[in-house]
């Protein structure tokens, strides 16, 4: 957990990106905000000696303590720590930890170090790692947005951090709101390919489990429609299960009440990504059900779960360790040669495994 003059810290320079406190008005004085935070006045100090030293205050003698926007225009030699920050929704499971390894060698070899955080797909998690990651002097920014599909509160993190000259490239999914790069999977291509594959089998009732307040859910559901649009057939839209990331186990459930009624006329499933496809699958089989004599199942993303269970499953690539790659190559380039790359798109392919087959 951060001092507590670093916290307080955190919070002054959040109103000063946020421009509640506008470049050139005074902050409180430091017996008000001693009171405030109820801390020593040796507490508020230091706050406000690494607001100063990072370009966000200046201290006039005998007048205040005034906001600075030092902070945009300060030599980059001043800044450099040759460290990257790195932000992902997770760390641990399915396919980031193959992400964060291609960036971490790849920094690695480039003489770079890597600062990491996790939001778990929260905003106000992800204000915390931003403001940790400024405070801590990042060269750059390496970000998987939180909630892509929602608003967030966070932005104006990150029109500061790029009128501030900090590099950000956001990987596997983007803001919309924002003129930032980004290197990620083509999700609409990767949403097409899946649905197109199963219709080339035959399965034309077919439902799709998305995640909604991701951005990849609304541009794999694009790809969707748009598979159905060219073999000029009719989707059923009662087919199509939306889930959040609170509503996850929830959705499975869901699908498989939906499939098991005798009126059920669904025969293939396009999932939103391996998990869920991975947990429909076990939960069908557990009520007596068969992959894929009863039920195709396509996933997304060909994770170590597409393999993990008792059926392998047909999936959607992903290149992971080779987008942590560029990723890092991206910023590398961005720090040390003032080269700011294009997006970057990989196109999907379509990994047949046992939980689809062909019609005969």
């Amino acid at each position: 957990m951060a001092a507590k003059y670093q916290q307080i810290a955190n919070e002054i320079r959040t109103k000063i990106l946020n421009e509640e406190y506008p470049v050139g008005s005074v902050i409180s004085p430091e017996l008000k905000l001693q009171e405030s935070y109820q801390v020593s006045r040796h507490t508020i100090r230091q706050a406000i000696a690494l607001l100063a030293n990072e370009g966000f205050l200046r201290k006039e003698k005998g007048s205040g303590t005034y906001v600075d926007d030092r902070f945009k225009t300060k030599d980059a030699s001043e800044k450099r720590t040759k460290t990257i920050g790195v932000i992902t929704t997770y760390l641990s499971d399915y396919i980031f930890p193959s992400i964060i390894r291609g960036i971490e060698e790849t920094l690695r070899e480039n003489g770079y170090s890597l600062l990491l955080a996790s939001t778990g797909n929260d905003p106000q998690q992800e204000r915390k790692c931003l403001e940790s990651m400024i405070s801590q002097q990042v060269d750059g920014l390496i970000v998987e947005p939180t909630r892509s599909n929602q608003y967030n509160p966070n932005l104006s993190y990150y029109l500061s951090l790029k009128e501030s000259g900090i590099p950000v490239v956001m990987i596997n999914s983007h803001y919309e709101e924002l003129d930032l790069p980004y290197i990620s999977l083509d999700d609409v291509k990767a949403g097409f390919a899946a649905t197109s594959f199963m219709l080339d089998q035959g399965i034309d009732q077919l439902a799709l489990i998305v995640k909604i307040d991701d951005l990849q859910g609304k541009l794999r559901m694009k790809g969707f429609i748009e598979a159905f649009e060219k073999a000029k057939l009719m989707f059923d839209s009662a087919n199509i299960f939306t889930y959040t990331t609170e509503e996850k186990q929830e959705v499975v459930a869901r699908v498989v009440q939906r499939l098991l009624d005798e009126t059920n006329t669904i025969k293939g499933i396009v999932c939103y990504n391996d998990e869920i496809a991975n947990s429909l699958a076990q939960s069908l089989t557990a009520s007596g059900k068969q992959i894929p004599e009863d039920f195709a199942i396509i996933g997304q993303d060909d994770s170590y779960l597409s393999t993990a269970g008792e059926i392998p499953l047909t999936t959607i690539s992903h290149p992971k360790e080779q987008l942590g790659r560029d990723a890092a190559q991206w910023m590398i380039r961005a720090i040390d040669k003032k080269i700011i790359s294009d997006n970057i798109l990989y196109d999907p392919q379509v990994i047949e495994r046992q939980s689809t087959k062909k019609n005969n």
